[in-house]
């Protein structure tokens, strides 16, 4: 019996909620596919400052590391903001765990069911068949690792604040390998997005992605945009794109526009993939929801499990090669969330259903 060893880390509020669905589907899966689930649960985040003063404890990264692959939940909250912003769950768990493990390519769909047009803040008209698009950010540089990075005091008294964006030519292929394969397995359109108006990085960026495709992946249509049109882009027409690739920042901010245009971060899923391979040789990753902890909600048993779900879906394809497996907790999902008004209410976390009633959907979908 195949066995799928990997780390789980539920982190915060509404995280070890949609986490216990999650594994709760792969319970399933793993019987009737006669697998056996192998994982061990590590405290990260805010749950992890209260544990052991650390919001990414040794003890936590040591599970990581023996496992082939993270299932992540989500980090941070009201209740550790008052801390300095170093040692805040978001900057001091999620951060250093992708530099650790050079998880260095995030790969982020973009998807709106047709059957849920209306949940999206763009007109039906302008998303007639839903949204399906993916965003591909390197992960690892840029202005999040870049140095120095500090607040001084100056000798006028003056405080000044300094982050440092940087990117070699190295990286920029790297996180290239992941857009290129991605943009083959699906429309072969590939949109590099940049600021190489204004930009050193970006001058580099487009000239490194120009070059590199002309001689790796001339089979591919790539095209290249300015952050900030982008940006309008999206909101006007997202289907207009297919794979997109960008730096860090950028990245960070486009794929939370994306979430939003495809009508809730409770349906999006997300992996970051990494420079290492796993036991199975295949790539060691994290993976994760594409929402944060909404402590709003914590505890009223409401939060949408699908976002989690559909990132142990990613888990089992990328770090596992389960691709039909995959492939049919996905079509799960989907059938789920657009086979009826209430399972579609529970996708976009109406106070009237269940979380679990979401996740009993999805199994007996299956």
């Amino acid at each position: 019996m195949p066995s799928l060893k990997f780390a789980v880390l539920a982190g915060d509020y509404i995280g070890p909620e949609v986490m216990a669905e999650a594994l709760r589907v792969l319970q399933v899966v793993a019987q009737r596919e006669n697998l056996r689930l192998d994982y061990t649960e590590a405290a990260v985040g805010g749950a992890a400052i209260d544990r052991h003063g650390s919001a990414l404890p040794e003890s936590t990264l040591k599970i990581c590391a023996a496992a082939d692959a993270i299932l992540f939940g989500s980090v941070g909250g009201p209740k550790w903001e008052k801390l300095p912003p170093k040692e805040q769950p978001e900057r001091a768990a999620l951060l250093p765990l992708r530099k650790h493990f050079t998880l260095f390519a995030n790969i982020r769909p973009g998807l709106l069911y047709r059957e849920l047009t209306d949940a999206s803040p763009l007109k039906t008209a302008r998303i007639p068949d839903g949204i399906d698009i993916v965003c591909i950010r390197e992960l690892t540089g840029g202005l999040y690792f870049g140095k120095p990075k500090e607040t001084t005091t100056l000798p006028d008294g003056d405080v000044q604040a300094v982050d440092t964006m940087v990117y070699r030519k190295s990286e920029i292929e790297r996180i290239l390998v992941t857009a290129i394969a991605t943009a083959r397995a699906r429309k072969k359109k590939l949109c590099s997005i940049d600021k190489a108006n204004v930009l050193e990085t970006s001058v580099l960026w487009r000239k490194t992605v120009t070059d590199y495709c002309a001689q790796h992946a001339p089979d591919l249509v790539l095209s290249h945009m300015y952050v900030d049109n982008a940006a309008m882009q999206l909101a006007r027409d997202p289907n207009q794109f297919d794979v997109f690739v960008t730096e860090n920042m950028f990245g960070d901010i486009l794929s939370d526009e994306m979430a939003v245009i495809c009508g809730s971060l409770g349906m999006l899923s997300s992996a970051s993939l990494g420079a290492g391979k796993n036991s199975r040789g295949l790539p060691f990753g994290l993976y994760e929801p594409a929402g944060g902890t909404a402590p709003d909600i914590a505890g009223k048993g409401i939060a949408n499990p699908c976002a989690q779900i559909l990132s142990a879906a990613l888990m089992l394809r990328y770090s596992f090669g389960l691709e039909t497996v995959a492939t049919r907790i996905e079509a799960a999902v989907k059938k789920a969330v657009t086979s009826g008004t209430r399972t579609g209410d529970i996708a976009f976390g109406k106070p009237s259903v269940a979380t679990r009633a979401m996740t009993d959907a999805i199994i007996s979908n299956f």
